[in-house]
């Protein structure tokens, strides 16, 4: 009797600790059951909840299919073909710069003056070696021809005449050489001023007065402005299709404006990192064209075709866009759409949750249409 007693005991401590956890994981399951909507009434799939509400007297717009011809850019700089570097030949002080950065030069127009003191002193020492070498030279001649006076009369002997002779070929070499020294001498002067090679625009200034210019080191950078032309990484399969002569337009997006480029040149090797080719194109010559400017090279690239729609119709609500499409039954149903570019004055360009043919609710509070950001026709 006491055993069973004992083990009844056991029993019931071992279900009082038992409940509260059945009570919890009870109430748990309650909950879960509640969330998932197992107490509140539901409604067939098939039963609408709301009337859709019918067109009206509002103006629709027909999605229409169009087809445009892709025009893909690539972007380069404007660079140079001639493009020069002026520098001295000789080593001596800058006096003068006569152009800033900026400047328009011609050919031959003066730029940078040298101290020339040296150079003149230079050029005054050969003169009077000349005039040494000269009067050296009268004196052989002379010599010579009374040598050989006496030679005719067998008055002077054989030896002396050959030193009389030798003596007047070696004057008229000094003579010479002094002749040559005066011509190197001006030359040399004559790099003491710096004249411009060719016509161009002043680039940049990199000495001033009071430097020492040096063989070979740029005082001056000038560029040709009429050889101005876009450089720009072509993709191969768009490269391929170009040659030099192509007509292509070049977009300079400091200036807003378009202007026609030739190509000049296709660099005949790819990049293989970028897989591109480099393409030159030159463009006319302009006054508010500069070197580094940054330029876009329209390509045609084939066509193609798309839908596009009133932009009046496109409403949005944060980054979604949505229309009011018109069923066949002459309903209003709200769908989720996608678009892209900007086209003609109006017009917006669909990329998905529309199909031609389909009609659009106009939206009578839109602002009116604009012009499309890069000016082309998509619509």
């Amino acid at each position: 009797m006491n055993k069973f007693h004992n083990t009844l005991l056991v029993t019931w401590r071992l279900f009082g600790k038992a409940t509260p956890l059945m009570a919890g994981l009870g109430g748990l399951v309650l909950v879960i059951a509640w969330l998932a909507g197992a107490f509140e009434h539901k409604i067939a799939p098939d039963t609408p909840t709301a009337e859709r509400p019918r067109l009206t007297n509002q103006q629709t717009d027909v999605v229409h299919e169009v087809t445009k011809d892709y025009i893909e850019e690539a972007v380069g700089t404007l660079k140079a073909a001639s493009r020069t570097m002026v520098s001295a030949k000789v080593l001596a002080t800058i006096e003068e710069i006569t152009v800033t950065a900026g400047d328009h030069v011609e050919v031959g127009e003066v730029l940078i003056r040298l101290d020339s003191k040296d150079l003149e002193a230079r050029l005054k020492q050969a003169e009077q070696a000349l005039n040494a070498a000269t009067a050296t030279r009268k004196e052989a001649e002379s010599r010579y021809a009374r040598n050989k006076r006496l030679l005719d009369q067998n008055a002077v002997a054989q030896a002396e005449f050959d030193a009389s002779v030798r003596l007047l070929e070696v004057s008229r070499a000094e003579e010479l050489r002094a002749e040559q020294a005066i011509a190197e001498s001006r030359v040399m002067l004559s790099y003491a001023t710096i004249v411009a090679p060719r016509g161009g625009r002043v680039v940049d200034r990199l000495a001033e007065p009071g430097d020492t210019s040096r063989p070979g080191e740029p005082i001056l950078v000038l560029y040709d402005a009429s050889s101005l032309r876009l450089e720009a990484p072509v993709q191969e399969h768009l490269a391929v299709q170009l040659r030099p002569g192509d007509k292509l337009n070049v977009a300079i997006d400091a200036l807003n404006r378009e202007v026609e480029s030739t190509i000049d040149e296709i660099v005949p090797q790819a990049d293989a990192p970028s897989r591109s080719f480099l393409v030159k194109a030159s463009i006319p010559r302009s006054d508010d064209l500069f070197e580094g400017m940054f330029g876009r090279l329209r390509i045609p690239a084939g066509q193609r075709r798309h839908l596009c729609l009133a932009k009046n119709a496109v409403r949005t609500v944060g980054q979604l866009e949505f229309v009011d499409v018109v069923t066949d039954d002459e309903r209003i149903e709200r769908r989720f759409i996608k678009t892209g570019r900007l086209g003609m004055p109006g017009r917006i360009e669909v990329l998905s949750g529309l199909k031609a043919g389909e009609h659009v609710v106009i939206n009578a509070n839109a602002d009116p249409p604009d012009r499309g950001d890069d000016g082309t026709h998509d619509g």
